[in-house]
């Protein structure tokens, strides 16, 4: 989930200079939109992969806390 969000938000990005370079009117259809994608899934993917590790940390404590016991 992590990877696809910023995939996707690279992949958005890579192709807003590809459009930009090529002169394409970026007000029109669903472009505004792609342009808009990287802004908002690149700090989901931020907040994603900080929830991801604290999950990480809370599993190993209680893990290696059942384990001396």
């Amino acid at each position: 989930m992590i990877a696809s969000t910023i995939g996707l938000s690279i992949f958005a990005m890579v192709a807003v200079i590809v459009m930009q370079v090529n002169g394409v009117d970026m007000s029109v259809g669903v472009l505004p939109g792609i342009a808009i994608l990287p802004g908002i899934g690149l700090p989901i993917a931020f907040l994603l992969i900080i929830i991801f590790l604290v999950v990480t940390i809370i599993r190993r404590s209680r893990a290696a806390k059942d384990a001396h016991e």
